[in-house]
């Protein structure tokens, strides 16, 4: 198993030896569909967003790679007017950080090359760098079985947790950090401001939720508050009720 070279930022990967910052699931232009379907929210996604990402490169500095793990954009359906104008403005907030843009195509990322095709921005199915491969988690690549891989990055599942302190129950995203057929897996909280994930600590996850098959009450669970991490042990050690 590869030593953990890597460290949690806020809800991204920073991988220091290669500078290689990881999100996933940022779901860009979700407020323009709510819309749409007659329920008002203010469009700050965007800043939100911008906002936190430049608190996590204060603290990496020069990146070399950015990979987003799917799901860079919410309609299925189309590319809307919303996803148009912030993906392209967000884009070229990271180029300003970074050298290199590589989109894991997630199954929200549907006609996602009419945007990206002309800002550079490489999107992939799958991608392995080293001992490392990133998925979205939706479809599986046979690429990465392969014994030469030591960790798998993933998106897709948005992780979370319920922790109670006495009579106050609060909903965290978290890390989620395994093994599965001698790999490690990292399963990446969504960078999704406005929902707090899915509570795998409460709810079934079922087979579809990701395309292989984990068992996640064996996964340790970090939780970070934007400063620090915190190891909160195994998912079945959390207290559910």
């Amino acid at each position: 198993m590869a030593k953990q070279d890597y460290k949690f930022i806020d809800k991204c990967v920073w991988i220091e030896k290669e500078k290689i910052l990881v999100i996933a699931d940022l779901h860009i232009g979700y407020e323009q569909g709510l819309q749409e379907k007659g329920a008002f929210i203010p469009r700050q996604q965007y800043k939100i967003t911008v906002d936190e990402l430049r608190k996590v490169v204060e603290k990496t500095g020069r990146i070399s790679k950015i990979i987003i793990l799917g799901d860079l954009k919410h309609d299925f359906s189309r590319n809307s007017n919303q996803e148009w104008g912030e993906i392209s403005s967000f884009l070229y907030f990271l180029y300003k950080n970074c050298e290199k843009i590589i989109l894991i195509k997630g199954n929200h990322d549907n006609f996602i090359e009419n945007i990206t095709s002309k800002k550079g921005v490489d999107v992939k199915d799958y991608l392995i760098i080293g001992e490392n491969a990133f998925i979205h988690g939706d479809k599986q690549y046979l690429d990465i079985l392969d014994k030469k891989i030591k960790r798998i990055f993933i998106g897709h599942l948005h992780p979370a947790v319920s922790i109670r302190e006495n009579a106050k129950v609060e909903r965290y995203k978290c890390f989620l950090v395994g093994k599965w057929k001698g790999k490690e897996i990292v399963i990446l909280p969504s960078f999704f401001p406005l929902i707090e994930g899915v509570d795998i600590s409460r709810e079934d996850m079922g087979e579809g939720n990701l395309v292989y098959s984990f068992d996640l009450n064996d996964f340790k669970v970090f939780i970070g508050d934007g400063e620090n991490v915190l190891d909160f042990g195994k998912l079945k050690e959390i207290e559910k009720d």
